[in-house]
């Protein structure tokens, strides 16, 4: 989060030293309403502990600029925090503790990532956009499993790995506008296919301008999102997992 907000103070910084038709900025946000399912663990011992349902919060900031063969660059912040319980049907280790068959446990997921894009703007005419870039997602987060204390019991054992790597991706988005109305179609996303990662983060839906002058133009959005998180020994966390739901938000440029 430090860095995120270091990075925001320098490109707000940078954009009020230059003219306003030379740079534009883009700052967005979206509530998030998904549902999460799949299993994680440790060394391949994944277990699904029926995570529950969460509401998300995540927002960006882009800039984008005239200047030839230099990329756009644009900081988004995701946070994927949901919790669940299960009872083991095998024995299972998790951050140096040990857990046995029979075992109630509850599991936290609390792992949020920075993504660092530059991108280039294809083609844009008004109407149809097109951008393509890469992006390198920093993941930062602790996962934990815990035992349930049960009658008898004095204490309970807590497992935690920490989540800190950046893996690389593909990043490509578009938009078209629907002329006389207001409103435009857009979709954007993120894509890994790599050794034994395979993760996606994908969003399409519709916007419609709220506001539209010289000064700012403010956009209503609302949409579909999900986000598969398939790794495999990441700081020897190994996921399978996904994010799905609606949101709505809204994106300011100046």
């Amino acid at each position: 989060m430090k860095k995120l907000l270091a990075v925001t103070l320098s490109v707000t910084l940078y954009s009020g030293a230059v003219q306003a038709d030379a740079i534009g900025v883009y700052i967005g946000g979206q509530y998030w309403d998904n549902q999460a399912s799949g299993k994680f663990g440790e060394n391949n011992q994944q277990v699904d502990f029926n995570l529950s349902d969460e509401q998300q919060g995540s927002f960006f900031i882009a800039l984008e600029h005239p200047i030839p063969f230099i990329p756009n660059a644009k900081i988004a912040s995701t946070s994927l925090d949901t919790q669940g319980m299960t009872t083991l049907v095998s024995e299972i280790n998790f951050g140096d503790e040990t857990f046995a068959v029979g075992s109630e446990v509850s599991a936290e997921f609390d792992v949020s990532y920075i993504d660092y894009t530059l991108y280039y703007e294809i083609f844009d005419n008004g109407l149809f956009s097109f951008d393509i870039g890469l992006t390198g997602r920093d993941f930062d987060g602790d996962v934990s499993v815990s035992s349930i204390l049960m009658a008898g019991e004095s204490s309970t054992s807590t497992g935690t790995i920490a989540t800190d790597e950046m893996v690389p991706m593909l990043y490509a988005a578009t938009s078209i506008g629907l002329p006389f109305t207001g409103f435009n179609v857009f979709a954007e996303g993120n894509f890994l296919s790599i050794d034994d990662h395979n993760l996606y983060d994908y969003q399409a839906g519709i916007s419609y301008e709220l506001i539209d002058n010289l000064a700012v133009d403010i956009n209503l959005t609302l949409g579909y999102r999900a986000v598969q998180l398939s790794l495999e020994d990441i700081d020897n966390l190994y996921t399978d997992l996904d994010f799905k739901g609606v949101f709505a938000g809204a994106v300011v440029h100046f």
